[in-house]
């Protein structure tokens, strides 16, 4: 019986082109403005210097902010990085520049969901503050009531199986309790690993491999066709 479930803000929750043609631009935009008004910000220093460790050490702060808009470009998974958008889409998002549009059938479920008594939570690359963020400033209301809890990449990887077993024992549920839902194969092998269910998205249109694991049209369907994938 399906007691959780995890899940993704990008190509679940939203729409990709969400991420991919207002926030990830906005920050590339806006990078070099906050670093200059905010460096001396505590939190803001702590997360420049973590990037800067992980550049080596040695670029000056011009370097450095080239580097790290290349990387935004490249869509590099750099958590402190990633942080660091966290806090510039936060201006965005309280200035009203825009909101995170949300899937009408993801919607229907998160409340479904929340209902029934099935946790969901929440596992992206993007920082716990911007997934908070994505979710109090949604097309739809503040959807954070509905989202138990949030999980980015400081518990490991999207697609190392010990965070998932992380985030199986944070959580308080049995692996093989929580159905993870997602659309992206490597993360989903990794999940299975770890021995939670999963289930592959694929909305119309959408005819990428499944990698073998069950496959919904919809997350209303995806407890169904998880549930009869595991052997009776």
């Amino acid at each position: 019986m399906t007691q959780a479930i995890l899940t993704d803000i990008e190509g679940v929750l939203c729409p990709t082109a969400f991420i991919r043609q207002v926030l990830i631009p906005y920050s590339l935009r806006h990078l070099p403005d906050f670093l200059a008004a905010h460096r001396e910000d505590p939190q803001v220093r702590r997360l420049l210097a973590d990037v800067r460790a992980y550049a080596g050490g040695a670029l000056d702060e011009t370097a450095l902010v080239e580097r790290m808009r290349a990387w935004i470009e490249a869509e590099q998974q750099i958590t402190p990085l990633k942080a660091l958008q966290g806090l510039i889409w936060e201006a965005g998002y309280r200035r009203g520049e825009f909101q995170t549009p949300v899937e009408e059938d993801m919607l229907q479920c998160l409340r479904s969901w929340h209902d029934r008594g099935v946790m969901v939570y929440l596992f992206s690359t993007g920082s716990v503050h911007a997934q908070d963020l994505c979710l109090a400033h949604s097309e739809a209301g503040d959807l954070r009531p509905l989202v138990a809890r949030c999980f980015d990449t400081r518990i490991g990887g999207k697609r190392q199986t010990a965070a998932y077993k992380a985030i199986a024992a944070e959580s308080g549920h049995p692996p093989a309790g929580i159905l993870c839902l997602g659309d992206r194969v490597a993360e989903l092998d990794a999940a299975a690993a770890a021995g939670l269910q999963t289930c592959c998205l694929r909305r119309a249109g959408d005819t990428r491999d499944a990698g073998g694991h069950p496959v919904a049209a919809s997350p209303q369907q995806a407890e169904a066709a998880a549930a009869s994938a595991i052997p009776h």
